[in-house]
């Protein structure tokens, strides 16, 4: 889809424009403002529900080119997780009732209580009117291979708390489901003798036709893969030391995007190299590829910030800042926010900001803005990212109404994506609650093991750049 048609926001356009950048999301909306963020999460919910098959599992995809949107055939363990947190934050804001979200949140349950499984946890792709793991791809006809993917899981798991919390009624099956979910399956054990083979991080997934771990760790400490990291130390399965094991920045004799910056410290007995990068000015933590989903998505559901206001606050703000910089002032594209996502064109890729992430390789914004960044954001810069989409709404036409944004533009060629992805649309959703009723969504990670396993590690926590 090429167009350039113009937008009209409504009457919360000038009052979100009025936001100050560092103003609180609750205190410094507007009522306008507030009503132009509750339109925008009812019609993503309504692009969500269009996602649902008759089973109540979130599908990956819909298609809205055509008179009605079309849902793809495959789901993912994280494509359900956005279902289920966006039907606990839709009953929140006052959208749908108790009693129907208590419905939608028992009937995806039940679906997902048949799904196979291995290892207690939940293979990578389903059919989603049938449950059945997927052995061939619908849009093509490959084969897929059966897979256990740690970080989906989490997002799944995460769903699944969110839904528990919501429904005292689901609460016994789901500690049934989580009973067997151990995320010690996925952990290798720190061994000084040879850390390049025992880590002590996770892996990244496990393929269930050859019994065979996937050759990498996730190693990164600012990146999604971090909630798995956080479920497992919360419910005791994996060690809290494995948190001082991840990286904020790989060491720095090891090849990456920039030589970082920092010492070494030893935190609860492991010696843990405190680094950093610098980026236009602004020293922070790097993810592995510099995308906006990588660091933010985490904070929607753990209030990092909050338990690590000298550490994980500080990062979270400098890195949307870096976005801001890189798409109005490095590139002046007159927008920003990149993040994984679809091709405008068609297909998906990653989108980031390269220098601050990691891998060499890196993630570049290629022109392409994706929406579900600047929700993400929201949270931290709530001025400036209803203002990018305002923006990115007026000129390019990417708000489909009733359903809400497209999933990504390029904004040089002015081409605009034809689908809307659940786990970005979910991420949309969590953004929009996170700022129209904070801590909604977060209530199943500030009690439990949570609160008595990973915020200690958060207070302790010192990334050496306040």
């Amino acid at each position: 889809m090429k167009r350039r048609t113009i937008l009209a926001a409504g009457a919360g356009a000038s009052a979100a424009l009025t936001l100050g950048a560092s103003a609180s999301p609750a205190s410094a909306a507007g009522s306008n403002t507030k009503a132009l963020l509750h339109r925008w999460f009812e019609d993503t919910y309504r692009s969500i529900e269009a996602m649902h098959s008759d089973l109540g599992l979130a599908t990956d995809k819909i298609d809205v080119s055509g008179a009605k949107p079309k849902r793809s055939v495959q789901t993912s363990p994280t494509n359900i997780g956005c279902g289920l947190w966006s039907t606990v934050a839709a009953a929140g804001l006052g959208v749908i009732s108790d009693r129907t979200m208590r419905k939608r949140l028992q009937g995806t349950v039940t679906a997902v209580e048949k799904l196979e499984r291995a290892h207690g946890f939940w293979l990578n792709w389903y059919d989603a009117d049938t449950g059945a793991v997927l052995t061939e791809w619908p849009e093509t006809g490959d084969p897929v291979r059966p897979f256990l993917s740690s970080v989906d899981n989490a997002w799944l798991v995460t769903g699944l708390r969110i839904a528990a919390e919501a429904d005292p009624s689901l609460r016994p099956r789901v500690k049934k489901l989580l009973s067997t979910a151990d995320w010690g399956f996925y952990y290798t054990p720190f061994d000084p003798a040879d850390p390049a083979k025992n880590p002590g991080q996770i892996h990244g997934g496990y393929w269930t036709d050859d019994d065979t771990f996937t050759g990498h760790w996730y190693g990164a400490l600012n990146t999604e893969p971090r909630m798995a990291s956080y479920l497992g130390i919360a419910d005791g399965s994996l060690p809290s030391e494995h948190y001082w094991h991840t990286f904020r920045t790989m060491v720095p004799e090891n090849e990456q995007e920039q030589i970082p910056e920092g010492e070494y410290v030893t935190v609860d007995g492991v010696k843990v190299w405190r680094g950093h990068y610098t980026y236009r000015g602004r020293k922070l933590i790097p993810s592995w590829g510099g995308s906006m989903f990588e660091a933010l998505m985490v904070p929607l559901f753990v209030p990092e910030g909050e338990w690590s206001p000298k550490a994980w606050g500080v990062t979270h703000k400098r890195y949307i800042r870096s976005h801001i910089e890189h798409g109005l002032e490095e590139e002046k594209y007159g927008y920003w926010g990149f993040s994984p996502a679809n091709i405008p064109s068609g297909g998906y890729s990653e989108y980031g900001v390269d220098a601050i992430g990691m891998t060499t390789e890196g993630y570049n914004s290629k022109g392409v803005v994706t929406p579900h960044a600047s929700f993400l954001a929201m949270q931290f810069e709530p001025g400036a990212s209803v203002a990018n989409l305002l923006k990115i709404a007026r000129d390019f036409g990417a708000y489909h109404d009733g359903l809400g944004f497209r999933d990504s533009v390029d904004v040089r060629e002015g081409t605009v994506s034809d689908f809307m992805l659940a786990l970005d649309q979910g991420m949309v959703a969590a953004g929009l609650a996170q700022v129209l009723r904070p801590g909604l969504l977060q209530r199943p990670f500030r009690s439990g093991g949570f609160s008595k396993n990973v915020r200690p590690l958060l207070a302790k926590e010192d990334f050496g750049i306040a």
